[in-house]
């Protein structure tokens, strides 16, 4: 199954001055198929030549095609002048509610500052 929809995030940048990675506390409001709120934590590192990669741990609360619960999303991505990559999956076991057996990956596309997504998911 596939729902789509929008996000807004807002990233708030924690003062971890004694560590070579930057956190932020990140805050997502979903729209479309997926109804709720995204919370959760990002780690990232950005080289002085422009190569960066980022993990996120993000926890899911609402509805997904009317199905209500929630789930864990692991985020992994990096980018550099070459390539760049971000894969977003259902850590499985995570689901609870009408969401409990999900499983799947996120699609996070931006463009010109508005975030949509696409889930592709099981239940």
């Amino acid at each position: 199954m596939a729902a789509e929809g929008k996000f807004d995030v807002v990233l708030a940048a924690q003062q971890d001055t004694d560590t070579p990675a930057g956190r932020m506390i990140i805050k997502k409001s979903y729209e479309g198929a997926m109804q709720g709120s995204g919370v959760g934590q990002m780690i990232s590192k950005r080289t002085d030549s422009g190569n960066a990669a980022y993990y996120a741990i993000e926890e899911f609360s609402g509805a997904v095609d009317g199905k209500q619960g929630a789930f864990t999303l692991l985020h992994k991505g990096h980018m550099s002048n070459a390539s760049q990559s971000l894969e977003v999956t259902i850590l499985e076991g995570s689901g609870s509610g009408e969401l409990t057996n999900i499983s799947g990956s996120l699609i996070i596309t931006q463009e010109a500052g508005l975030h949509s997504y696409q889930l592709i998911y099981k239940l």
